[in-house]
């Protein structure tokens, strides 16, 4: 078995909670659990920004590794899935509108402020049905602006409450529900009946992509704490 699914399988039920606190204590292979949990989200919630899957990829790496350096200045007061979130919706803004990270104090200031998809068995005629209607909702999102997307992306498509998604946007859970509204009526009351069956498995990350991202992370996490160990050692 691969290590990699071998490590996903023996502990998937650990809480996010419970991966950080063993991340901290050396145990730094876990932290892939935290890719392979939110990289589906964090991708969608890039993806809004940005409009562009490369870029919505790069963003998604520098997130982990930026969550990864500061792992120790989250303190379990916001949730750690809203914590992540906010990390990638920064970076992704500091790419389309020069967002100054010197603004927010540190990452921990963040706080202040399951992955696994199971698509079902459809005939051909209905697989081919279920995608174009997935390319029309995609294009139909790329329209809209972005704040509305956002919302969209994070209330429908990812299920987040409508206080998580305040707290993600840093705006008021009213302010939520009007955008909402408004991204609704710009992709169509009809549009988004058609396409709602459909609407979780936009903006997939799985397999391929998932993996290629997760490999490219840990590398780099691994590469700097060796380059830590090894100017702690000279000192």
């Amino acid at each position: 078995m691969d290590a990699g699914v071998e490590l996903r399988v023996k502990d998937a039920t650990l809480t996010d909670d419970e991966v950080v606190r063993r991340v901290l204590d050396g145990d730094i292979g876990l932290f892939e659990i935290i890719m392979r949990r939110y990289n589906q989200r964090l991708f969608r919630v890039a993806r809004s920004v940005v409009k562009d899957d490369s870029e919505a990829e790069d963003i998604i790496q520098e997130a982990y590794v930026r969550a990864y350096e500061h792992l120790s200045q989250f303190e379990g007061r916001a949730k750690f899935s809203t914590w992540l979130t906010k990390i990638a919706i920064y970076e992704a803004y500091a790419r389309v509108r020069r967002f100054d990270y010197r603004n927010v104090d540190s990452v921990s200031n963040l706080e202040d402020q399951g992955m696994d998809v199971k698509s079902k068995e459809h005939d051909p005629e209905q697989q081919t049905f279920d995608d174009e209607m997935r390319m029309l909702l995609e294009r139909a999102l790329d329209a809209i602006p972005d704040d509305y997307r956002s919302i969209f992306m994070l209330r429908e498509i990812e299920g987040l409450s409508t206080a998580e998604t305040a707290e993600c946007l840093e705006i008021s859970e009213e302010n939520v529900k009007t955008r909402l509204h408004r991204a609704r009526a710009l992709l169509q009351r009809e549009f988004y009946s058609a396409a709602g069956t459909t609407a979780t498995t936009a903006f997939q990350f799985l397999e391929a992509r998932c993996d290629r991202l997760v490999a490219r992370v840990m590398d780099r996490i691994r590469e700097n704490d060796t380059t830590i160990e090894d100017t702690r050692e000279e000192a």
